[in-house]
């Protein structure tokens, strides 16, 4: 048994987040994933949300720990294992790296309406509201291939999920969403490319989520 247990769900994001933070830093980790739709009562009992991520700490002398919220489990993961660091040293761009993960977060939420649409108005809505976050992004990015430049920061790590959406999409659908926006798509590439994002999802997880988006009758069904 290894001391950390993620609780996760296989399509969840924000599992997502910390999932590719453990693989970062190469940390041995127990996955369990639960289905949300029929929440099983130890999960509740752990979960004070009832949401994912919950990641369960061992402690050889007292009751397992037991952290949630995605962010609060990586920045705990970013200070009490080794590996790379996550955020720079400098204390300004660490805050403004933290802005930009709350910036992902309201991004995250623009794409998965977008995705879940289930009639025009509101996927021309949530695609012009995605369209500007990415707008405002490509004005930020710099030379690459990640956020920061060199390093895999955290704030990849939170964007990861969601530019992961748009890689198992029809590529007309992602093309008007990236089109004209070079540094942006470079870094979803890179981003694609890289092991611990590649490893955070099970290897079914494009179809898990074309049959989501067919069950839900989504218009960007598949």
């Amino acid at each position: 048994m290894n001391a950390l247990t993620l609780i996760s769900h296989p399509l969840c994001p924000f599992v997502q987040r910390a999932a590719i933070v453990l693989l970062e830093k190469a940390v041995q980790f127990d996955r369990i994933n639960v289905d949300l739709a029929a929440k099983p009562s130890w999960f509740l009992a752990v979960s004070p949300t009832g949401k994912v991520p919950v990641l369960k700490v061992r402690r050889d002398d007292a009751e397992d720990a037991v952290l949630f919220e995605s962010m609060v489990i990586c920045e705990y993961l970013e200070e009490t294992q080794g590996g790379a660091p996550m955020y720079p040293v400098d204390a300004l761009s660490r805050a403004r790296q933290r802005g930009w993960i709350e910036f992902a977060t309201s991004a995250l939420a623009d794409a998965w309406q977008f995705l879940n649409a289930t009639d025009r108005s509101t996927a021309d809505a949530k695609q012009a509201a995605l369209r500007g976050a990415l707008e405002r992004l490509e004005a930020e990015l710099e030379s690459g291939p990640y956020f920061a430049g060199t390093a895999f920061t955290m704030v990849d790590a939170v964007f990861a999920p969601l530019f992961r959406y748009f890689d198992v999409l029809d590529p007309m659908v992602s093309q008007r969403i990236f089109e004209n926006l070079p540094r942006v798509s470079a870094w979803q590439s890179a981003l694609a490319a890289r092991q611990s994002v590649i490893a955070a999802v099970g290897e079914d997880y494009a179809e898990r989520f074309r049959q989501h988006l067919r069950l839900h009758q989504s218009i960007h069904a598949g």
